[in-house]
Parts: C-alpha cells; structure tokens; sequence
C-alpha cells in the first residue's frame, strides 16, 4: 500500500480489512493510475474525485467516530459558492427544505446541528423544515467533517405573519400584500431569520452580525424577525476590500440602518427620505459609514481634516468599483449629507438594477 499521507483519507477508505478508516495518499483528479489497486479504488471514488478534487476530511480515527482536524473549507470546494464573490459570508439562508447547494457531489451527506435539539441528515443537502441557526458537517461514508465558520438560517415562512405580527413582535404590511400587481423586485419574501438574545451576535460574515441588521425599534421584544440578503452582505464586504485597496483605512463600516419592518419605514423615527417601496423593508439594502472609533459618527475618510459628504462620496465610489467588477451585486447606491439627527452616509443596494442618487433625508 502507499505510504499514508498526514491529514487525507482516500474515499475508498472503507475498504480497510480491519474495520478501521486508514490514512492514504491523495487521489490525482480523474488521471490514469498504473496498478490495479490503484484503478479499483479510483473506479469507487471516481465520483467524488472527478466533482470536488480531493477531499479533505481529517486524520485517520476509528470507524464510527468524527475525526478531528482541519476546517472543512479548505477541501470542500463545492461549498465554495456559499462564501460569495467576496469569501467572507459565514451564513446561508435557506427556506424549509430548500437546497443547501444546487448539485451536491454524489456520496456526501450535510449533517445539520441545532443548538439544542438532534441532528438533521440530508443527502440531498436540503436546509432543515424546523426555522432556526444549525452548524453544518459533511460525512463521507462514517468520516465527518464540521464546518465551524459556516451556519445555515432556515427561515421561518412568511405565512407564519398574522395581523402584521409573529407573535408580539410587529412587522406591519407590505406593499401588494393586500392586492394589486407588484413587479418581481417587489414580491412579498419568502419568510424571516428569526434572531434571538442568544443568536443576534452570530456572524454572517468577516465583518457582520445577524443584530447589524435589525429594526431599531421594539428593543424589549423577542425574537424579532428580520430580512437579510447574502448579496447585500457580499457587497458591504467587497466595500470594505475596494476602501482598504484604495488605501483607506477601515476597521468598521458602521450600519446605520439595515432592515426595516413596513410598520417601521412608515412610522418609526424620521420618516423624512423614506420612499413608499423603500429597499430596505425587503431585506436587500444599508445605510453605511467608515466609523474606526466606533462613536456613532462617521470617520474622516479622505483624511482631509472634515467630515462631510466628502467622505461618504469615498464609500459610493468604492460601491460602483465593486458593481463594475461583480454586475450580479449591482443595485442602488445614495449618497447623504449630515443632518442633526446623523453624520453623512451612504445608502448601499442589491436591488438588480442600478439607481443612482443625492438624497437630504434618512435613506
């Protein structure tokens, strides 16, 4: 046999006489291989080789038991869409049962895990019917990785809404939710992340939280409920690469506002700039600022001894860089001015389309 390598088990590695899951050199992607042994185990791997390459899972342990190791995501390529344009997404979300990836490799199984609770099989990689956070692993035959900086969202269906609310949190009603023609852009979503005292710190990505997003409003309700687009988060992610490419310093792009319930949009705090069919009651839009000091007000950007739209002109740049080198993330981008309620902002969108503007209100 040859000489096991550290850290990799062949996909035939159940073929061991003794029962035990065995260490073996990687298998080269879909090439020729000269023994016979060689060929056999190719032909029972080929599947899995040919569609994700080599397969990292972890060093060697006892048949039955989930090795310990390395991170999941530096061999499971095919997870790699998940982390979007920018590799920084740390959370999918997914509806009841809707596939995790569109064509999992043949021979893997998703493992989801609930805070509390059993674990949830899917060979098909179909998110979880029960609404809730789950860490995920993937098993190949009884070897198991978990993926740690990846969490699947499934959500809680739009339906479970009565009356404007689930349950004592307020939502309101969307627009064409009573009737009348709506354009795809402005259909009613698919159902909500439902964040939590526990879970509203759970990262979404490098630089994001689940309660960046939320309504500020309700503050001694829980759960709250809340709208938030992968897109959006990629895009806020590939804003701050752009800014540190330019050489702008940024350690927080500060969210002034991100989701907003209709009953909020409609009714909460200054409504002044807030547009009827406002993007950010559909979970796919922010208002952002450079704010290193985390004081609330925004960072002289360009370094040019004020803080004035200047500097939220820095970020909408950084924005339309980011839409001409990704055209799936392109949308809306706003730039804002101080008021006395806020420093200059910049609104930021995945709506599908692109929208430009100068606004004098909130966003």
């Amino acid at each position: 046999m040859t000489p096991p390598t550290q850290g990799l088990i062949a996909f035939a590695a159940h073929e061991a006489q003794d029962g035990r899951l065995v260490e073996a050199t990687r298998l080269e992607e879909c090439g020729p291989t000269s023994s016979r042994r060689g060929r056999a185990l190719r032909r029972s791997a080929a599947g899995l080789v040919c569609a994700v390459g080599a397969l990292s899972i972890a060093p060697a342990a006892v048949k039955g038991a989930a090795p310990a190791g390395r991170s999941a995501s530096a061999g499971l390529e095919f997870l790699g869409a998940l982390r979007g344009a920018s590799g920084k997404l740390k959370a999918a979300f997914r509806t009841p049962g809707e596939p995790l990836i569109p064509q999992p490799p043949p021979g893997l199984t998703a493992l989801y895990e609930p805070d509390h609770g059993a674990a949830v099989s899917s060979p098909a990689f179909d998110a979880p019917q029960r609404p809730g956070v789950y860490k995920v692993a993937v098993e190949v035959h009884e070897a198991r990785e978990v993926v740690e900086d990846l969490r699947v969202v499934t959500l809680v269906p739009f339906a479970a809404k009565k009356e404007g609310q689930i349950g004592s949190y307020r939502l309101g009603q969307w627009p064409y939710e009573r009737g009348g023609t709506a354009s795809s852009a402005y259909a009613l979503p698919a159902g909500f992340v439902e964040v939590t005292p526990e879970n509203r710190s759970l990262p979404v990505s490098e630089h994001f939280t689940l309660g960046d997003f939320l309504t500020k409003d309700q503050a001694a309700v829980w759960p709250k409920y809340l709208l938030l687009h992968a897109e959006l988060v990629d895009k806020l992610e590939l804003v701050i690469d752009e800014l540190k490419h330019e050489g702008y310093h940024v350690e927080h792009l500060a969210i002034m506002s991100g989701f907003r319930t209709p009953l909020y949009n409609q009714a909460g705090g200054d409504t002044s700039g807030r547009g009827k069919l406002s993007r950010h009651m559909y979970g796919d839009a922010t208002d952002v600022f450079v704010d290193n000091d985390r004081d609330g007000r925004t960072d002289d950007v360009n370094r040019d001894g004020r803080v004035d739209i200047r500097d939220a002109e820095v970020v909408a740049r950084a924005a339309e860089r980011v839409e001409a080198g990704h055209p799936k993330l392109v949308g809306g981008v706003g730039i804002y001015p101080a008021t006395g309620a806020h420093g200059p902002f910049t609104h930021v969108d995945v709506r599908g389309r692109r929208a430009r503007w100068r606004g004098t209100g909130s966003g």
